[in-house]
């Protein structure tokens, strides 16, 4: 049986926890070959981002023609994308290529509150990146800057789904758990609505959440399950590495060190 592929266009973390790393050893766990195109070098750790050194927009692109013309990926997911001009490539590339199973996680700001993408880079994310995604999961603060809305309550929640989706003709994950319920994400797709209850896991090993969840969903569109499954176990598999409480010890490790340590859960959710 041929095995399934995903491709992740993201940031290097040089901790381990976030990024391209956390994509690799996601997708891994989740039984898909993992492939990646680097568009940055970050040194960082779960308390900040000190540095960021960016690819080319030239090499970025031969680096995705190279996996393309070789190694067709079965879905994609992009992460940190810091400039214009290499967001501009990966859309351009997506396109010529017709990449399937798009799924955006448009990382503006870290955990850490380190910004990580240039204010120019927005507008062209929404205008070059949204339109040929398959999925964008967007947290509060950064649904707020995609929809221009203020988001408050569950209510809120919805209407910036809605929103986003009908405007750039996606589907949408909103995810709750910044400030607004306890862990309940918001699916709104083909202009449905699927609400993903979860519960708030005390865990302060959250470096890298985000990258391992839109992760996760790409890897499960990999292997064919439907949009809203994928998501239900994304959701499964986050939230069992949280409840694992695995530490690497002083301060907030990086929370996706416990997917080393968990092949028996990954084996159950494959």
């Amino acid at each position: 049986m041929k095995m399934k592929t995903a491709l992740t266009i993201a940031g290097s973390d040089c901790s381990g926890g976030a990024g391209i790393q956390a994509d690799v050893k996601t997708m891994t766990m989740n039984g898909v070959y993992a492939m990646s195109a680097i568009t940055a070098l970050t040194a960082q750790n779960t308390t900040g981002v000190q540095a960021i050194q960016e690819s080319t927009p030239d090499f970025l692109k031969q680096q995705l023609d190279a996996i393309f013309e070789d190694i067709y990926p079965d879905a994609v997911k992009i992460g940190m994308v810091a400039s214009s001009e290499l967001i501009r490539v990966i859309a351009d590339r997506l396109r010529y290529y017709d990449a399937k199973n798009v799924v955006i996680d448009p990382v503006m700001v870290a955990t850490s509150g380190s910004a990580l993408m240039k204010n120019d880079a927005v507008q062209t994310l929404i205008e070059e990146l949204l339109p040929v995604s398959t999925l964008v999961t967007p947290n509060i603060p950064e649904a707020q800057v995609l929809s221009g809305l203020t988001i408050e309550t569950k209510e809120d929640m919805v209407t910036a789904a809605k929103q986003i989706g009908d405007n750039y003709h996606c589907a949408v994950l909103l995810k709750g758990g910044h400030s607004i319920n306890d862990a309940n994400d918001l699916l709104y797709a083909n202009e449905k609505l699927v609400w993903f209850e979860g519960k708030r896991i005390d865990n302060p090993n959250t470096h890298g959440t985000g990258c391992t969840l839109s992760s996760a969903i790409a890897s499960n569109l990999a292997k064919g399950f439907p949009l809203a499954e994928s998501v239900q176990r994304a959701k499964e598999y986050i939230s069992g590495a949280l409840a694992a409480m695995l530490d690497l010890g002083e301060g907030s490790g990086p929370m996706n060190h416990a997917f080393d340590l968990q092949e028996e859960y990954a084996k159950e959710v494959r």
